[in-house]
């Protein structure tokens, strides 16, 4: 059975893991954006559901946890 320590600990990892590589997408394309390289913008834009499908993953480990109804 999935204990509340376990919806915790995904909310924690999905947060942290999301704004590491969300923020490096990020930081890495305004570099290039700013140096006026227009490739930046490919890392740029998919910043943040890049980010956010770290969590969804986590979300789907957890779900398939669950035992069946």
């Amino acid at each position: 059975m999935i204990s509340r320590g376990d919806i915790v600990m995904l909310g924690i990892s999905a947060g942290i893991a999301g704004s590491i590589i969300g923020g490096l997408l990020l930081y890495a394309g305004m570099a290039l954006i700013v140096s006026g390289a227009n490739i930046g913008w490919l890392l740029f834009v998919p910043a943040g559901p890049v980010g956010a499908s770290v969590g969804w993953v986590l979300g789907r480990r957890l779900a398939a946890r669950l035992p069946l109804a």
